[in-house]
């Protein structure tokens, strides 16, 4: 159960796979601020085995998930989008906060029903955007917020997940196969474009090759961009750019240092929202709008 003055924030851990392997249970293991409470999993052996590589307890079944969820004031989730919305409502109303691994749900009604069991429960969230909480691009998100004049920007996310050849352990997920780059990797794009240019007024969407996604946004700073999203681009053709052009020139994205310091920053920004009680301006009603919002794209581009 939550206490908001717990000192280290209790966290567990729902998920075994890549993701929790290499990104959110070596964070949070390493936090000096956050005690690493258990790992869920729905297989036993997994569980163990990345409970025993952090020197946690882990936890299985329905009445593991109860257990976490007592031991622990917040949970982090690497599972499924679709599988971590229902936990995730579970987990609000059992007091616990909420980080969460984007997009909350591929369903408006899922992630709605996240957002209004934090709303009712009083529970602190936030949903891992990377750029949003890796040091070097949420500062220059925040730079660029703070410029007016912005006219136009071009946002392309192109990975080479499924592309002929690849090995990627990630890309054995089914969900991210079957929701393709528009639900992975459009929740990054748009969670940089909006707080820069404002909400989305309109979009376009149309499908482009293989799993592609081009949308077209108009924003409500009166500016407009530009955004292509896929999973199945040749090698030489994947990387991630984005870009804003405006009164004082053109500003492009920097690099950033990976998933693991991303996830330590949105874990101290649910310490802070914790701690103080004010809602991180990336937490589970921003979520629910992606979802929205690629839920309209989805729609479009099928049309």
């Amino acid at each position: 159960m939550t206490t908001a003055g717990t000192t280290p924030l209790r966290i567990g851990l729902l998920g075994t796979g890549p993701w929790a392997r290499n990104t959110q249970a070596p964070a949070l293991a390493a936090h000096p601020g956050v005690g690493l409470s258990g790992v869920w999993g729905r297989r036993p052996e997994a569980a163990e085995a990345l409970a025993a590589a952090h020197g946690t307890r882990a936890y299985t079944g329905e009445e593991g998930i109860d257990a976490l969820l007592e031991a622990s004031d917040a949970v982090a989730f690497a599972l499924p989008p679709d599988v971590q919305a229902p936990l995730a409502v579970r987990a609000a109303e059992a007091g616990c906060h909420l980080l969460m691994d984007k997009p909350v749900a591929t369903t408006v009604a899922g992630a709605r029903a996240v957002a209004d069991a934090a709303e009712k429960s009083g529970v602190a969230s936030v949903v891992f955007c990377t750029l949003r909480f890796a040091p070097e691009t949420s500062a220059w998100i925040a730079e660029q917020a703070a410029v007016d004049g912005w006219f136009t920007a071009r946002a392309q996310w192109l990975g080479s997940l499924y592309a002929e050849g690849s090995s990627s352990e990630y890309a054995d997920s089914p969900w991210r196969r079957e929701k393709g780059g528009l639900w992975d990797v459009g929740p990054h794009a748009l969670s940089v474009l909006i707080p820069v240019l404002g909400d989305v007024e309109h979009l376009t969407a149309a499908r482009g090759p293989a799993d592609t996604t081009h949308l077209i946004l108009r924003h409500t700073s009166g500016a407009s961009s530009t955004v292509t999203l896929g999973l199945s681009a040749p090698p030489g053709a994947a990387g991630v750019e984005i870009e804003f052009r405006g009164e004082r020139g053109t500003a492009s994205i920097p690099g950033w240092a990976g998933a693991e310091t991303a996830f330590r920053g949105a874990v101290d920004a649910l310490a802070e929202a914790v701690r103080t009680g004010v809602p991180h301006a990336c937490d589970v009603r921003f979520g629910l709008h992606l979802t929205e919002l690629l839920a309209a794209a989805e729609e479009q581009a099928a049309g």
